[in-house]
């Protein structure tokens, strides 16, 4: 008896020894990895915090595991790893609002939808969770159904300036157009630099017909950030369809000088020289053009063509 006591005995003793190194080799790579990714040592983070999950599944580990793949671009590893994280713990509300983002980012809108109306039912007063529930709503096609949950998600933060921005945007898509600038005062009322609120609302004004109001919208971008193609895009297709077109090739040389390397201007400027009968210069643009996105030559070669043949046919020059 003494002998199998003394056998027992060491063999519990072993397990307790085996289990305090287990948690302490655990500790020591997660710890590692939150020094790595404080570091920018993404990959070995990563490399850490693999290593420490499959010594525990730890909750928090889990969740640091999922933002290091996402933060490398890992978004399917990502999602796996909160699927793993939300296994363990359903109430999870922050695991599955990351989740809803990562399905945004995969174009998974029902998965999305899915997701986000799961933490609406453990938190009904969280703002983020409605907000990712219209965009999944967005995403599915269903307009009704995203000004509603942006309207929930406005209710519970009257500051949600994102929320305001997406539910104009939906408006102006369904042709709301007073609605739409309602919301957009509300968000250049909160922050009066919003840029993409500027935008909206001088791409609304234009559609409109008061292409006076919206000019004035895009100036306001151009003097806050003279780096905005969006801006220059407008402007120069506001400008088009005055028939200004020495002001149009003006504005496209100005954002061309700032930022060379953006094809889409290229792109308009040779509109612009067509538009004028300058066809080598058309030519030329379009070559740097898809010099600059090659991934986009049937794109910006289709539009050149389609545009030149609609020119012939109606006598533009």
């Amino acid at each position: 008896m003494g002998l199998l006591s003394s056998l027992f005995g060491k063999s519990k003793s072993d397990a307790n020894e085996q289990e305090k190194q287990d948690k302490k080799n655990f500790d020591i790579l997660k710890y590692d990895g939150i020094r790595a990714r404080n570091m920018g040592k993404l990959p070995y983070a990563i490399k850490c915090f693999e290593e420490a999950v499959a010594h525990q599944e730890e909750k928090e580990t889990l969740g640091l595991l999922a933002s290091a793949y996402l933060q490398a671009n890992r978004t399917e590893d990502a999602r796996i790893t909160l699927d793993r994280l939300i296994a363990q713990d359903e109430t999870n509300v922050q695991a599955l609002l990351s989740l809803a983002s990562v399905c945004y980012i995969q174009e998974d809108y029902e998965g999305m939808e899915k997701a986000s109306q799961k933490a609406i039912a453990l938190d009904e007063k969280n703002a983020q969770a409605y907000y990712l529930a219209a965009r999944a709503a967005r995403g599915l096609k269903n307009d009704l159904q995203a000004i509603v949950m942006l309207t929930k998600a406005i209710v519970q933060n009257e500051s949600f300036t994102e929320a305001y921005l997406l539910r104009a945007e939906v408006l102006w898509e369904m042709r709301q157009a007073k609605d739409a600038l309602n919301d957009l005062e509300q968000v250049l009322k909160l922050n009066p630099e919003e840029e993409e609120a500027l935008l909206l609302k001088a791409t609304i004004h234009i559609g409109m017909g008061e292409n006076q109001e919206g000019e004035a919208c895009v100036e306001q971008v151009i003097a806050l950030n003279p780096f905005n193609v969006k801006a220059y895009l407008l402007k120069g297709g506001l400008l088009i369809e005055e028939k200004q077109l020495d002001k149009a090739l003006e504005n496209y040389q100005e954002a061309i000088e700032l930022i060379p390397q953006e094809a889409q201007l290229y792109q308009e400027r040779g509109r612009v020289h067509l538009l004028m009968g300058d066809k080598a210069g058309a030519a030329e643009d379009m070559k740097k053009a898809i010099e600059l996105a090659p991934e986009k030559e049937n794109l910006i070669s289709g539009n050149f063509n389609n545009f030149e043949k609609s020119n012939l046919q109606t006598g533009i020059y």
